[in-house]
C-alpha cells in the first residue's frame, strides 16, 4: 500500500506534470528546429513569437467571454486559438519580409541572422508588454480537473490522491495531433518533401526547381502554428506572463540541441529529456521517501536536489554537457 502511495505521489508531482510540460516544450522545440533546419539560423525570437500568438488568443478569449461565447467544459481559449494562429502567421511573415529577407539576399552568415533575431526579440517583447502588460494573465476557464485527489482517494482507498487537470490532457492530445499532422505533411506531401530537400541541400533543391521563398514562407507558417499552440497550451496549463516565454527559450533550445538541431524527432525526444530532468531534480522527495522508508529513517528535510528557483539552470547544464560531449545531439540533424 505504501509503495502504491509513493508511486501516486511521484505521478502527481513528477510524471504527469513532466509529460504535459514536455509536450509543450516539444512543440516549441519543433519550431526552433524547423528554422534551424530549413533557414539555417537559431531564432532567438521564438519565445516572443509564442508570447505574441498567445497574447492574441488571450485577447480574443476575453472578447468571447464578454459576448457570452464559450465551449464549456473546454477552455474558451481553444475557440480563440485559430485567431491567434492567424495573427502570429501575419506577424512572422511580416518580420521575415522586413528583417530576415534582407539578410538572406545579402548571404549574411547565421551569426548575423541570430543578432537580427535578438533585435526582433526586444521589439516584440516591448510590443507585447505595451498591449497586454507585464504581469500574469490567467485566461483558463471550463472544468479544471478531470480527476480530483479526493475522488481518487475514494476510488482506490489510498492515502495519496492523484490530480489530473483537463489542461494537461488537452496538452497531450493536442501535441499528438499537431506532431502527427506535421510529420505527415513533411513526409507525404510534395510541399513537405520540398522543405526537406531544401533543408538537406539548398543548391540541389534550387536546381530541381524548388521556389526558395515559398519554402521559407511555409516554414514560417508552421513555426507560427507550433509557437501559438505551444504558448497557448503552456498558458492555460500554468499562466501567461511575457517574460516567462523569454525564459522558456533556454529549455526549448536545450531540447532542440539535445535531440540534434534540425532534427524534428530529436526535438521531441530532447523536450522530454529536459522536462523530466527539470521536474525530477527540483521535486521534493520527502513524501515519496516517507512512504518507502521505515518511520525511523523517514527524512525530516525536503530532500530536494535543486531548488525550484534554479529550474532553468538544469536546462543550461544539459545544454552545456551536450555541446561538450555530443554536439551533434542524440539524433544528428541537418544543421549539426
Amino acid at each position: 500500500m505504501d509503495l502504491l502511495n509513493a508511486l501516486v505521489a511521484l505521478s502527481n508531482y513528477v510524471i504527469v506534470p513532466a509529460i504535459a510540460y514536455g509536450s509543450q516544450l516539444a512543440l516549441g522545440a519543433l519550431g526552433i528546429t524547423l528554422i534551424a533546419g530549413v533557414l539555417r539560423f537559431s531564432n532567438f525570437a521564438h519565445g516572443e513569437t509564442m508570447a505574441f500568438g498567445t497574447m492574441i488568443v488571450i485577447l480574443v478569449t476575453w472578447w468571447f467571454k464578454s459576448l457570452g461565447i464559450s465551449i464549456y467544459p473546454l477552455p474558451t481559449a481553444l475557440l480563440a486559438l485559430p485567431f491567434g494562429i492567424i495573427g502570429c502567421i501575419a506577424m512572422v511573415l511580416l518580420t521575415d519580409k522586413f528583417v530576415y529577407k534582407f539578410y538572406r539576399k545579402a548571404k549574411s552568415s547565421p551569426v548575423v541572422l541570430v543578432m537580427a533575431s535578438l533585435g526582433v526579440t526586444f521589439i516584440m517583447n516591448g510590443i507585447i508588454r505595451f498591449i497586454i502588460g507585464p504581469g500574469d494573465q490567467r485566461f483558463a476557464d471550463g472544468v479544471r480537473f478531470l480527476l480530483k485527489p479526493k475522488d481518487f482517494k475514494i476510488m482506490t482507498g489510498l492515502n495519496e490522491g492523484l490530480a489530473i487537470k483537463l489542461t494537461q490532457c488537452i496538452t497531450l492530445v493536442t501535441a499528438i495531433i499537431i506532431v502527427t499532422a506535421l510529420f505527415w505533411f513533411l513526409n507525404k506531401t510534395r510541399t513537405g518533401k520540398s522543405m526537406r530537400a531544401f533543408s538537406d541541400n539548398e543548391d540541389l533543391a534550387l536546381l530541381s526547381g524548388i521556389n526558395p521563398e515559398r519554402v521559407v514562407a511555409i516554414t514560417w507558417v508552421f513555426v507560427a502554428i507550433l509557437a501559438t499552440v505551444a504558448g497557448t497550451l503552456y498558458g492555460i496549463d500554468k499562466t501567461f506572463k511575457p517574460f516567462t516565454y523569454f525564459q522558456l527559450l533556454l529549455p526549448m533550445f536545450a531540447a532542440a540541441v539535445v535531440g540534434g538541431l534540425g532534427n524534428p524527432v530529436g526535438a521531441i525526444v530532447g523536450a522530454f529529456v529536459v522536462s523530466f530532468s527539470e521536474i525530477s531534480l527540483t521535486y521534493a522527495y520527502k513524501k515519496f521517501l516517507t512512504y518507502l522508508l521505515p518511520s525511523d529513517l523517514a527524512p525530516s528535510s525536503l530532500v530536494q536536489l535543486i531548488s525550484t528557483d534554479y529550474k532553468f539552470a538544469v536546462s543550461f547544464i544539459i545544454l552545456v554537457l551536450v555541446l561538450l560531449f555530443r554536439p551533434t545531439g542524440l539524433f544528428k540533424g541537418p544543421s549539426t
